[in-house]
């Protein structure tokens, strides 16, 4: 992770910073596309589920295990810490607020992160309007998400379409680190023509290829400034719930 996120080795730190810190992207493509699935009950009053799905269900997401013990982060700002984050595969699955802020609080928020199986827990002190004095801590919990593409993409203009003489594809985006998209060396601004030689239309036949094809090895066709070359992709595979019909 970027220097802009300092990592904190321990919670008596964290405690004398209290005068720190304190989250849009650019349409990054959701982790997984899945049916609706049984709420997640509450376990703290604290707790506010961004994801509001049960524990099984997060875990078939995860790019990896839920460590032992999450890393503790000072956050600069949601929005700004949110953007650097997601740009690396991580979703914020639920956030804690605890008013008002103290060691106690700190160490309440650290072990909720841990108990939902959170890989980084960033930290931000918010004041009230009725000052410093009744700041309260908020907690924001984030899971490394494995990604069945992991890039952003979208559908052609009609002036793009007219001056590139195509009838269909779609423009590449965003790509995130670490992606099947990554992986295969797509760029943003890339075009899309086909996949598996099948030409792709438009954004919501792309997106349902790919799906149909998750865990497989996909050969996209792809327009690169004046240069039309093969990109072959590994794609991720979609939790059991999520598998097409």
């Amino acid at each position: 992770m970027k220097t802009t996120l300092r990592s904190l080795p321990y919670v008596g730190t964290l405690c004398l910073m209290l005068g720190a810190c304190g989250s849009v992207t650019t349409r990054v493509e959701p982790a997984i596309e899945a049916p609706a699935a049984t709420p997640a009950p509450s376990i703290d009053p604290h707790y506010q589920p961004v994801i509001d799905r049960d524990a099984a269900y997060i875990d078939s997401l995860r790019a990896a295990p839920a460590p032992a013990e999450p890393q503790v982060i000072v956050g600069k700002s949601e929005l700004g810490d949110r953007l650097e984050l997601s740009a690396d595969g991580y979703v914020n699955i639920g956030n804690g607020r605890y008013p008002p802020a103290s060691d106690e609080s700190l160490e309440a928020a650290i072990a909720l992160g841990k108990h939902v199986g959170a890989e980084r827990v960033l930290i931000y002190w918010q004041d009230s309007n009725a000052g410093a004095e009744t700041r309260s801590l908020l907690a924001a919990y984030y899971v490394k998400f494995r990604l069945l593409f992991g890039a952003t993409f979208r559908d052609l203009t009609a002036r793009e379409r007219e001056s590139l003489g195509l009838d269909g594809g779609v423009r590449i985006g965003g790509v995130i680190g670490d992606s099947p998209a990554s992986q295969a060396n797509l760029l943003p601004d890339d075009l899309v023509l086909s996949l598996n030689g099948t030409p792709i239309r438009g954004r919501s036949q792309f997106q349902e290829l790919l799906k149909n094809n998750a865990g497989k090895t996909i050969t996209l066709r792809v327009l690169r400034g004046t240069t039309r070359i093969p990109r072959v992709v590994r794609l991720g595979e979609l939790p059991p719930t999520a598998k097409p019909d």
